[in-house]
């Protein structure tokens, strides 16, 4: 009689990480040679993926391959069982030769969840034509309405090994790090204190849908307990003071203290994020958000306590007083579909930090010169691309990573030598504590955008563009600065296509986020396998812009487009 198996008692786990399975079909019928070349391209197939993706905190992903091929229905039932043995939860098929796509790829893929991502990555070849299977497999998959990106690449006709080009790895690459960021993120947590965020029904905590769509929970916690805490002293002291002792070196008399009460109250800021982190920790959380405004820092009615920049700044940094870390996405004002856009963005990079940002100014291209002829700065040519675009002129008082003071990958002591920290603007918040200030500099590549949800159509939408960031001449960058709020964070952000006329009036919500080194074709296969909405309605921008977006898949193109397509998949 058998017995059921007890499970050990743990305290502590690790979380879950996914797996890629990477296999090729094949047809039965070929040679010994071809079939080994097509083993040879799985391995190769499954080597790229395996270094080239990490996670945030730079753990490597699990990648399994399997040397069977599938050429039939009992063969489809060994990969599957393999593969589900090894716990892989995204599928990568990589054909070099015809096969048969219901006796082979679709009998393996019917013993998968039917969201288990899929790609199809193959070479270009005539003499055993993976790419003849690839579209008939694509067709059939997207027939009944499943999902299914492919990934037309090049690598060469002949010879036992060949090497997968550049072009055709980094295709392959963006959508892995979309397929890993949907698995990963499945499952897990953020935690948000405090309340609806200020009221801005923009930055609502969607319970529900964040569930149903990304298998995200949202986590509820009440001021009070954070308040009891950091009056208890729930942290470590002796930690506190190797905190402040790091900020002193790296800030030093940028940190502005009048008296022993303000100290104190960098103090307690500084105590905030120690509690808060090993809450996150506790929860086994991705990411946060703090209810600042009203109610933690600004309402007289009640006692306010000190701003949360600085650990909010601490949170989406690589580094803190204890050295590299990866970047917890970490919202102001709990802004929850600001978290999420920050996070998603984040797990596409591999670990990038996310910058949050009021949608403060536009300077339209008039204005900005307007104000730069007023100034007499001198050697304005009309060529820059502030002068010629305009810009946004982004800023916060909370959040901002302090990454963001410097140019990608700067060392700490070089970021940290642009930061300072003002006391807080005390009409709003007069709980005082210290803001964090810095302008960040030109040239930094990304991508700017913001979630937004809808319950006309119960779905997620992301509205989107590249964007860089602009340096300014000194004196009319500082009399930008003085415009909105000069003591916080400021990036000077001009996006790709839009127009300073579309940007102002698109805007779905106060806030916007940036992350460097995210393009577009990743993002989209990451709105693809979400289901959420494409929204870059920029006149400017052609709709399939070759080398720089993913392929449509073929699904869409059959169902009236992307925006219908998704739709309708949204409403089964």
């Amino acid at each position: 009689m058998s017995k059921a198996q007890r499970l050990p008692v743990t305290r502590k786990i690790k979380p879950y990480i996914p797996a890629f399975g990477v296999f090729a079909t094949c047809d039965p019928r070929i040679d010994t040679a071809s079939r080994q070349r097509a083993v040879n391209i799985v391995e190769m197939t499954a080597d790229i993926i395996a270094g080239a993706l990490t996670l945030p905190d730079k753990t490597q992903v699990r990648v399994v391959w399997s040397p069977v091929l599938v050429d039939g229905e009992a063969q489809a039932d060994i990969v599957a069982t393999q593969f589900r043995q090894a716990g892989v939860d995204i599928l990568v098929c990589a054909p070099d030769t015809w096969a048969f796509p219901q006796l082979s790829l679709i009998s393996l893929l019917q013993q998968f969840p039917a969201d288990t991502p899929l790609n199809l990555t193959c070479g270009n070849s005539g003499p055993k034509p993976g790419v003849v299977f690839t579209h008939a497999a694509s067709g059939a998959i997207s027939q009944y309405g499943r999902l299914v990106h492919i990934n037309v690449g090049t690598w060469p006709d002949r010879g036992a090994r060949p090497k997968m080009t550049k072009d055709t790895a980094t295709q392959l690459i963006d959508w892995c790090y979309a397929a890993l960021t949907t698995r990963a993120l499945k499952g897990r947590r953020v935690v948000i204190f405090g309340h609806d965020s200020m009221g801005m029904e923009t930055a609502l905590a969607h319970i529900i849908p964040t569930r149903n769509v990304f298998g995200i929970e949202i986590t509820r916690l009440d001021m009070k307990l954070f308040s009891d805490m950091l009056q208890k002293q729930a942290y470590s002291k002796s930690e506190l003071v190797s905190l402040r002792a790091w900020l002193d070196k790296m800030v030093g008399n940028r940190i502005e203290l009048r008296n022993e009460e303000d100290s104190h109250r960098l103090n307690q800021s500084l105590a905030m994020y120690l509690i808060k982190r090993d809450l996150m920790i506790e929860l086994n959380a991705v990411g946060g958000g703090f209810m600042s405004q009203l109610e933690w820092g600004s309402d007289m009615r009640g006692i306010p306590l000190p701003v949360a920049d600085v650990m909010e700044s601490l949170f989406n940094s690589t580094f803190d007083h204890n050295g590299p870390k990866p970047p917890v996405p970490y919202a102001t004002e709990a802004d929850v579909q600001g978290l999420l856009t920050m996070l998603f963005f984040t797990y596409l990079t591999g670990g990038n930090p996310p910058l949050f940002m009021d949608f403060r100014k536009v300077w339209e291209p008039w204005e900005i010169n307007t104000l730069a002829h007023r100034l007499k700065i001198n050697g304005l040519s009309e060529t820059t691309l502030w002068e010629r675009k305009g810009f946004v002129d982004g800023d916060n008082s909370g959040s901002a990573s302090f990454n963001w003071a410097a140019k990608p990958n700067s060392s700490v002591k070089k970021i940290m030598s642009r930061v300072s920290m003002p006391l807080a603007d005390e009409f709003y918040f007069p709980g005082l504590g210290n803001s964090v200030s810095f302008v960040s500099p030109g040239g930094i590549e990304g991508t700017a955008g913001r979630l937004a949800y809808s319950s006309l159509s119960g779905m997620f939408s992301l509205i989107w563009d590249e964007a860089v960031t602009v340096d300014l001449p000194g004196k009319l960058a500082e009399a930008v600065c003085k415009t909105s709020t000069p003591t916080w964070p400021h990036t000077f952000v001009v996006p790709k296509y839009a127009t300073m006329g579309e940007y102002k009036q698109f805007a779905p919500a106060n806030h916007f986020h940036m992350t460097w080194g995210l393009n577009p074709a990743r993002l989209e296969y990451w709105m693809d396998l979400n289901n959420v909405l494409s929204a870059a309605p920029w006149q400017g921008r052609p709709q399939f812009v070759e080398g720089a977006d993913r392929p449509m898949p073929l699904l869409y193109i059959q169902n009236g487009g992307e925006t219908n397509a998704k739709i309708r998949l949204a409403g089964r």
